[in-house]
């Protein structure tokens, strides 16, 4: 038997290292890059984000800066589609249409490349983790602006005491591990 069939959410979920007052006091950091490190958990991740969009006819796989990338590049191989990044402002090198939104700490900005997204292009956005919904609902606003259709999202991680799914109704939402 594979290694990928011996894995299971419940493996995957005890690969998720937690950090105390990281990255600061009173925060319980999901540390993930121990899952990451791990071939089997990494690639069952990807199966697992492939099969909820397989047969789904996805232009683009939209990743958000930074683990989503991890994520998003991989996961638009499987589905055999392009991929986008969604970075902060100012990490983009062409004409660029920009969101802003609120954190927990203040306002910040994301930008995606203007030609990245057609109208109609049926995308899939992709991060690490679910927690407030303000990031994934900006980038959802960027999406659309620029005529993209937003299929679903996924994420590794929801933490579901932020209630961060109440910010993305209406939306596909598919989250591998829920704390």
């Amino acid at each position: 038997m594979s290694a990928e069939k011996k894995m299971t959410l419940k493996g995957l979920r005890s690969l998720i290292r937690d950090v105390p007052d990281f990255p600061k006091p009173g925060i319980l950091f999901k540390d993930i890059t121990t899952l990451l490190k791990n071939a089997s958990a990494l690639r069952f991740t990807v199966g697992k984000f492939a099969s909820k969009f397989t047969g789904s006819q996805i232009d683009q796989v939209v990743a958000i800066e930074s683990r989503g990338f991890i994520f998003g590049s991989a996961l638009a191989i499987k589905l055999k589609s392009g991929f986008v990044p969604v970075r902060k402002k100012g990490k983009l090198p062409a004409k660029s249409e920009s969101v802003s939104y609120t954190l927990e700490y203040g306002q910040d900005s994301l930008e995606v490349h203007v030609d990245a997204i057609q109208k109609g292009t049926r995308v899939v956005i992709v991060d690490d983790l679910l927690a407030t919904g303000g990031t994934a609902e900006a980038v959802v606003k960027l999406i659309e602006k620029l005529g993209g259709e937003v299929v679903g999202l996924a994420f590794l991680v929801e933490l579901s005491f932020l209630k961060g799914r109440e910010r993305l109704k209406g939306y596909p939402i598919h989250s591998l591990i829920t704390f």
